[in-house]
Order: C-alpha cells, then structure tokens, then sequence
C-alpha cells in the first residue's frame, strides 16, 4: 500500500494503538486519522512526537465522517473497553459491540478493508482448546463481561459475512485478530490493566521483589501458571502485514474477492504459539536488568479465583498458511527489549 494512503486508527492514544502509529510512522505512513478520548496525560505521552493528519474524538467520529468525507483505504479498529474487572456488560457492550458494528458498517459501506482487535479472552477458560477456527466461535464460553463483547462481535461478524445484510456481507476484507498477552512500552496508563511485565519491573523497584499467585491446582506449581505473552512489536508487525498485503492485492479489493488472493477474511490468532509460565517471565525481567530473582507467591483472591486461567496458548497455523513468515520474539528478547530501553528509562515508544 502506498504510504499517502489514509488509514483510521481507533484507540490510537491507547497502548497497541499508539505503538502501531509510531510503527506505522516508521514505515512511512504519516496520513493517518487517529480516534480515541484524548483526555489523559498519561495517554497523551503516547503520541509525543508522532506524525498524523487529525485527532477526532471517539464519540464524534462518524459525524465527522460524513461531514468531511475523507477517502480512507484502510481502518485498523484497535480501541475497545479492555478492562477485564469491569463487570458491567452494559459497558462493554457499548464500547466493544455497538462501535464494531458501526465501523464494520462504515468500512462495508464505504469497501474499506478492515483490521479489528479481538482477544483470547474469547476463549475462557480453553476448555474448547485455542484454535481459531470459525465453527467453534459459537461454543465459547468466556469467563468475563469484556471477553464476552468481544466473542459476541465476533459471531456477529462472521453471521453477518455468512449471512449478508442489504446485500453487502462486509468490508471487501477484514481480520479480527485475537490478541494473547500483550506487552511492552506505552501502557504506562494502564494502571491495574498493565502487563505483568510492567507490575514486575516496578515491584523490584520497589520492593525487591515480585508477588505471582500460587497455584490452587495440584497439577501445576507455584508461578508455573501459563500464557502467551507476545511483545506488542509482534503485533503491530502483523498488523502491518496485512496492511501491506494490499501492495500485492490491491486490485483485488472489490465487491467480489477473485480465487488467487492470498489471504482469506476472518479471524487469526496473534500470539506466538508458545506457552511460557509467570516464573519466566518474572526471571527475563531479573535477567534483564542484572540482579538475582526474587519471587513471592501468594493467594488468588478468591473473587477471581474461579475464573483464572492457568493455560492459554495461540494456535498460529492460520496465520502462518496465510503468509506470515516473520518469527516473533522470544519471552527474553521482548522482556530485554522492553525493560532495557523503554521502563528502565521511562521512555516511551
């Protein structure tokens, strides 16, 4: 795609929305339309020095839009209510269902090509694995009002691909891509939400030390509980592979999508498609800056207790069948990175 293209980034004073501007700024994308609440300082750090078109708040976004009519070729929707201990779907369903929606309509309206932010929160407690497989979208059961909005958009989407209203089906391409664990710099303001990367690093400066929860499950240890932590350069790379693609395919992008595209619409995990426990992740951060671990392991609080994940792990198959041919960083390398020369000098991205 040609870097005078206009592209929309919603969320983009966010984390992951603020790291693929800058990525995007890197690559030479300076045309971009940046959506979100710009009403924190902390936010605010995020896009210091970055290179955009206009600012537009969240709310007033597609009355902007059609009063301006700008020619976009591309939306990377990444903004969404993350935080997973707000309990009130009414929320979520707001911010994470009804906006999707209008964007998705937007983007089919207008045949823009649409890049989305899931999450493998979808996939509860894994009970039916984490494979990123169309059929099994129905029967998942996540273990909290946000992971529910973003497995309820998720259905919509595809019924609505399978489905076609007034006789559009959506976008010309879209991909809802489902974050693991995402780290690494410009979450600064996350505040509880934060990385464990970030809470780790923080605590040894601190206090010396780094509190995990125990394990209350006799088949795994203490700080031996499992996820897939991905470093957020991870995922603005693939990110901007798919914006790329369009370099390739551009003249694929109509109504009707012929037989020799590469890539297919849907949804794609993004992890790395390794599991790694807290005790490693906790010993790259003490590597990284030189000093020996020290971990104590406490409680679960029992209020969250029965919905704590001890394993998630990213089936990457579709992504990789699809192209993606890049190899992610190692937990080592992103906790290197991340803490050498961005928290150790509270720098940002």
């Amino acid at each position: 795609m040609d870097q005078k293209n206009t592209i929309i980034i919603t969320g983009a004073a966010g984390f992951i929305g603020s790291y693929l501007t800058g990525y995007l700024n890197k690559k030479g994308f300076e045309n971009l339309i940046l959506v979100d609440e710009f009403d924190t300082e902390e936010k605010e750090l995020n896009l210091h020095e970055k290179k955009y078109l206009v600012r537009v708040e969240r709310e007033n976004l597609f009355e902007w839009l059609q009063k301006e009519k700008p020619a976009i070729d591309f939306v990377f929707h990444i903004g969404a209510r993350t935080d997973t201990t707000e309990f009130d779907y009414a929320v979520h369903e707001k911010l994470n269902v009804e906006y999707s929606k209008s964007i998705w309509n937007y983007c089919t309206a207008q045949k823009i090509p649409l890049v989305y932010a899931s999450s493998a929160a979808t996939y509860g407690s894994g009970e039916f694995g984490y494979k990123d497989d169309h059929a099994m979208v129905e029967k998942l059961q996540p273990l909290n009002p946000y992971g529910i909005s973003k497995n309820e958009f998720d259905k919509w989407a595809l019924k609505e691909t399978r489905t076609p209203l007034r006789g559009a089906g959506g976008p010309p391409f879209w991909a809802g891509l489902k974050f693991f664990n995402v780290y690494g710099p410009n979450e600064y303001h996350k505040g509880r939400m934060a990385s464990m990367v970030f809470h780790g690093f923080n605590q040894i400066q601190k206090k010396g030390k780094v509190k995990l929860f125990r394990s209350h499950k006799p088949e795994y240890r203490d700080g031996e509980q499992l996820r897939d932590f991905i470093y957020v350069a991870d995922v603005a790379a693939v990110c901007y592979w798919f914006l790329d693609q369009f370099s390739v395919l551009s003249s694929q992008f109509s109504a009707s999508m012929p037989v020799r595209a590469r890539i297919s619409s849907g949804l794609y995990n993004l992890g790395t498609g390794k599991a790694r426990s807290f005790n490693d992740l906790i010993n790259a951060i003490y590597k990284s800056i030189n000093i020996p671990s020290n971990i104590e392991y406490i409680d679960t609080p029992e209020d969250i207790r029965d919905k704590y994940q001890y394993f998630t792990e990213a089936d990457m198959n579709k992504l990789r069948e699809a192209g993606y041919k890049e190899e992610f960083f190692t937990l080592e390398e992103g906790v290197y990175d991340y803490v050498t020369h961005y928290l150790s000098k509270n720098e940002y991205y």
